[in-house]
């Protein structure tokens, strides 16, 4: 193999990941990801990947929640599924549709609505009674 052509198979991608380090480490200095010389060790000692995680790092700095489509937003729901009943999502205290509170335990004398077992007696024999003796 000749030299030039290993020098460019190795010396192009070198130059590439040590250009992406010094990048990472002046831009982290400008827009205020302190320490800059973690980010640079990062885009080093993680080729190419740390660069995309500098990148991501960097661009939550300018979340603007005005401009967040989905501040305020638990989660989407496609239309096919709005009549479904809603899932409660952590730090949720808003009362259910039907004006009681989802966290509550329905008990036996309240059946769910929907609920298919609620039409049927419960079985109150012990495993033992239940079984068959063949």
């Amino acid at each position: 193999m000749s030299s030039f052509l290993l020098a460019i198979i190795v010396g192009v991608p070198l130059a590439w990941h040590l250009g992406l380090t010094v990048l990472t480490y002046y831009d982290a200095g400008n827009v205020g990801l302190e320490p800059p010389k973690k980010w640079a060790a990062i885009t080093f000692l993680v080729p190419v990947f740390g660069f995309f995680i500098y990148l991501f790092e960097r661009s939550e700095l300018s979340y603007d929640p005005d401009t967040d489509p989905y501040r305020g937003n638990n989660y989407n729901v496609h239309p096919s599924r709005a009549d479904d009943a809603p899932l409660r999502s952590r730090g949720d205290d808003r009362l259910s549709p039907e004006g009681t509170d989802r966290d509550q335990v329905p008990t036996d004398e309240e059946p769910v609505a929907g609920d298919r077992m609620a039409d049927h007696p419960r079985d109150d024999r012990s495993p033992e009674e239940s079984t068959d003796s063949r």
